[in-house]
């Protein structure tokens, strides 16, 4: 593995970072993301969107972070079908703003985010409910271990 003090260059090959040596880099897990950009009819519209495919039993971890404030009278929410907010807890739209991190029921700006780790087999979702959100951008970040042979992630 290379030393981190020499490493100049990391790239990204399938889903397990590499350095400009082709070494793995250790991490938290395997790592998937996807942007969302709301607008209230099309994405921020009420119902469900599939964030992450998921193949195999995987244990789970799923963030968000807000590059623009949210808008809209929506309530948001990640989770499973059967679990919709077992990832991220049911925040209403206007809660989540430029800068935060949201995990598990936690909205905040920095600090430390551990999140709970999920062992699942279904895809994960992104539910909306109740009113539409109208605008914003929320980065989805999951890593992500596999436990069954074949088992893997892929962003939505």
């Amino acid at each position: 593995m290379a030393n981190p003090e020499t490493v100049t260059a990391m790239t990204q090959v399938g889903t397990m970072p590499r350095d400009d040596n082709d070494s793995a880099v250790p991490t938290l897990g395997m790592r998937q993301s996807k942007s969302i950009t709301f607008a209230a009819a099309t994405t921020g519209a009420v119902g469900t969107t599939t964030l992450f495919t998921v193949t195999g039993t995987v244990a789970i971890n799923v963030i968000g972070f807000c590059t623009t404030d949210l808008t809209g009278s929506g309530t948001i929410e990640v989770g499973v079908a059967g679990n919709t907010a077992v990832l991220c807890d049911q925040q209403s739209a206007t809660a989540i703003d430029n800068h935060e991190v949201w995990y598990d029921d936690v909205l905040a700006v920095g600090g430390n985010v551990y999140g709970t780790w999920h062992v699942i087999n279904q895809d994960v979702i992104q539910t909306i409910a109740s009113n539409t959100v109208t605008a914003g951008v929320l980065n989805y970040y999951c890593t992500y271990v596999p436990l069954s042979d074949g088992a893997h992630v892929v962003a939505a």
